[in-house]
């Protein structure tokens, strides 16, 4: 599975100029976590929840602000960002995606082509991948079986995202494809093929 295959798009970026608090505006009205920060379209940055929160929070008066503390509230998006941004590529590997995202403790990876924003891939968009019921991993796994090899030769079952095909043939190269073409299916954690001599991977 790719980051194309479950990247949202098109992503909703803000320019370095634009106000923090309408960065801010904008993740609270769409649920995001974060925002692309582009400069004729080109990613320069990111810009979080954690970026809006930093110093822009004021100190409740009847607490004691701690010696030497200043506040640096910045207004703009330019000045709250992270920068340089961290992207990936549409073809990248999710499992690859998905470990970066992991390391670096962040919540959203832009999808980058050319250093052009195509889209974004988070947290939450890969947990409802594995979220899919098995009765929509089995169908679309059934749809690509069917453009390769043809319709109703394949019996499809899935158990909490584990696939397994069974074809009357016992073809080796046809398995090979049809666990890949299994595999390529959002929600799919194994594909396993099946002939009547038992168990291939």
């Amino acid at each position: 599975m790719r980051a194309i295959d479950i990247m949202s798009r098109p992503v909703v970026t803000v320019i370095p100029d634009a106000p923090a608090k309408e960065a801010a505006r904008i993740l609270a009205a769409h649920g995001f976590t974060a925002l692309p920060v582009v400069d004729d379209e080109r990613l320069v940055g990111i810009v979080t929840e954690a970026d809006l929160i930093g110093d822009r929070v004021p100190p409740d008066p009847r607490f004691p602000r701690p010696a030497g503390e200043q506040r640096h509230a910045g207004a703009s998006v330019g000045e709250v960002m992270s920068s340089p941004a961290t992207a990936m590529a549409p073809g990248c590997d999710l499992a690859t995606l998905s470990r970066a995202l992991l390391d670096a403790g962040i919540r959203a990876m832009p999808i980058a082509d050319g250093g052009r924003v195509v889209g974004i891939v988070t947290r939450g968009d890969i947990v409802r991948v594995f979220a899919r019921s098995d009765r929509e991993i089995a169908a679309d796994v059934r749809r690509h079986l069917s453009i390769y090899g043809g319709p109703d030769r394949w019996q499809v079952d899935v158990c909490d995202g584990v696939v397994r095909i069974a074809d009357d043939y016992d073809d080796e190269t046809d398995r090979h494809v049809a666990t890949l073409l299994a595999e390529a299916v959002p929600g799919v954690v194994e594909a396993r093929t099946v002939t009547a001599t038992g168990d291939r991977e």
